[in-house]
């Protein structure tokens, strides 16, 4: 874990002296939201933010981060002196890790100090934005698999060990069944999982014995790899041969395929294994695997019982990183001292911000399925069974109503003061309930917003004094 809080951008520090020179050090509120579903996809899972705030509750500069920022000979020493007692002590809001989430919602809201939450930025989005990217993606893959065993294989593939195990840590939450990362399965809890690599059978005189030796020493844990030669004419068949030895002690096997055209390998494959009288033996699937094609040979009726993806999903696959940022809602105003709205303005629509101390509700219909998740100023409340009307983001002409009979308050305080307002969960327990969140969350959704291609876009709305705050905001401030 990190606990320098050098972890930062360098102008987050000289924003913050200067925010301190001019003691214009006020309260602040800022959301941590995001702008786009990655891969096109139709909904997000929230990953990270667990870590974040154990990391917030020990992050500080050292005596040594401060010889360096002095170092730098660009900050005042009673700067350096004030970051000296530099903790955070503010209060967090954020909704559950495991959550599905849409763009424009804040996922977390921080009420600090404006150089509290300044210099908490870079890490907010660092711990969010990479583990959220790769929990949607190993969700998309599972959902892809039927919701088969998914194994992850990424550690060598990852950016790094760091990435590799925040990797690892946030795909276990978007659905993988267990990873090959074995610090990771000791840190987090996770089930660790491997077969056998090209080099065991290659440095054997024959792949027969190799089988037979991995037999002998995992009886219980054989799956051979048979594309390491000829899968059909020498892999199967001395599979079949080393597995039926295990069968007759007690034990079964299965096999993995790591290449060539998996759709009909893996057909042919099963047929082998049913011919022979092992109907029991599984069949594993890996090498460069993606949703798209996961969805392709599920589709074609492949007879697959469980994937090895590694590359593709630890790495973000085609899409390099979370459109996650941080930004400024509201602010205290010494003149009224009351804390009013800021917003962010741009040329580009998408990049114009919802002002305000906001919370964000998630309503459900009569089966329980979700079916909007509102924007709504802190002082309003979405009740169940009402009727409201809901308006878009950023077009005014697109509106809707709804009566919902469900409504869940999704922003709940984890920080208050500094302070932890729950005790911390260890990283084995919080991880399965991070999960649980993600499965049972996918679950109150049609499965029109969970397809890999062209999904439905859901729908996420402002309340009617939302609305009519940012549009105010806008006509006074345009052209200030």
């Amino acid at each position: 874990m990190i606990e320098s809080a050098l972890f930062t951008d360098f102008y987050e520090l000289t924003m913050a002296q200067g925010y301190w020179k001019e003691k214009m050090n006020q309260e602040v509120v800022f959301d941590m939201f995001f702008r786009k579903n990655p891969f096109n996809g139709g909904f997000s899972i929230l990953a990270g933010n667990e870590t974040l705030i154990d990391t917030i509750m020990n992050f500080h500069f050292s005596k040594d981060d401060i010889r360096y920022l002095a170092e730098q000979k660009i900050f005042e020493q009673g700067f350096l002196d004030y970051l000296i007692d530099f903790r955070f002590t503010g209060d967090i809001y954020s909704m559950d890790e495991g959550t599905v989430i849409f763009p424009q919602e804040p996922l977390l809201r921080i009420h600090a100090n404006l150089i509290e939450a300044q210099i908490l930025e870079g890490l907010i989005l660092n711990h969010i934005n990479f583990q959220s990217l790769i929990a949607t993606k190993t969700a998309r893959i599972w959902l892809a698999s039927k919701k088969a065993p998914i194994m992850e294989f990424g550690l060598r593939r990852a950016q790094g060990p760091d990435g590799a195990m925040s990797a690892t840590r946030a795909s276990y939450i978007g659905g993988a069944a267990g990873t090959s990362n074995t610090l990771a399965g000791k840190e987090f809890g996770i089930k660790v999982m491997g077969t056998m690599a090209h080099s065991w059978i290659m440095s054997h005189s024959s792949e027969l014995e190799a089988f037979r030796e991995y037999a002998k020493i995992y009886p219980t844990n054989s799956v051979f790899l048979i594309d390491t030669y000829d899968t059909l004419k020498s892999g199967i068949k001395n599979a079949i041969i080393a597995g039926g030895e295990l069968v007759e002690k007690g034990y079964n096997f299965g096999v993995r395929l790591d290449s060539g055209d998996i759709s009909y390998l893996s057909n042919e494959v099963r047929k082998e294994l049913d011919n022979a009288g092992y109907p029991q033996a599984k069949i594993s699937v890996s090498n460069e695997l993606t949703e798209e094609i996961i969805t392709t040979l599920v589709m074609e009726g492949a007879p697959i019982d469980s994937w090895g993806v590694g590359t593709h999903m630890v790495t973000g696959g085609n899409e390099s990183s979370f459109t996650g940022v941080y930004k400024l809602a509201a602010r205290h105003d010494k003149s009224t001292d009351t804390m009013i709205p800021a917003m962010k303005f741009s040329d580009n629509p998408a990049k114009t911000t919802n002002p305000g101390i906001k919370n964000v509700y998630r309503l459900y219909d009569e089966q329980g399925m979700a079916c909007a998740d509102i924007l709504a100023l802190e002082n309003e409340t979405v009740e169940s069974g009402k009727e409201y009307h809901f308006y878009h983001p950023m077009v005014d002409y697109r509106q809707f109503s709804c009566k919902a009979a469900k409504v869940e308050s999704l922003l709940k305080k984890r920080i208050e003061k500094g302070a932890r307002v729950q005790p911390r969960i260890p990283d084995a327990e919080q991880l399965k309930i991070s999960r649980k969140n993600m499965q049972n969350g996918l679950e109150a959704f049609d499965e029109s917003y969970k397809r890999i291609l062209n999904p439905h876009v859901y729908k996420v709305s402002l309340t009617e004094k939302l609305k009519d705050l940012k549009k105010d905001f806008i006509e006074k401030n345009i052209n200030r």
